[in-house]
């Protein structure tokens, strides 16, 4: 199994800001999302910005998640 989302940062450019449970950090990118059904709604900035940890993996107020495998997987690993 993947490690989990630790704690995330929103930042600019629809990005988040990473770390996972094995204590790596990595950036992944939410662009490719925002074109995509319930997931238009993090166009609004102040909304993209309300994301939190919940279960291990990133969720906003109106229930968006995205799999914690998925942020694992595409994610780019930051060099420490």
């Amino acid at each position: 199994m993947n490690p989990r989302v630790a704690t995330v940062t929103a930042c600019d450019e629809y990005r988040l800001s990473l770390v996972f449970t094995n204590g790596e950090n990595a950036t992944y990118d939410c662009r490719d999302l925002l074109d995509f059904g319930v997931f238009s709604e993090l166009r609004d900035k102040n909304y993209f910005k309300q994301v939190r940890v919940e279960h291990g993996t990133v969720v906003w107020p109106n229930e968006q998640d995205i799999c914690p495998d998925t942020l694992y997987l595409d994610s780019k690993r930051e060099q420490t």
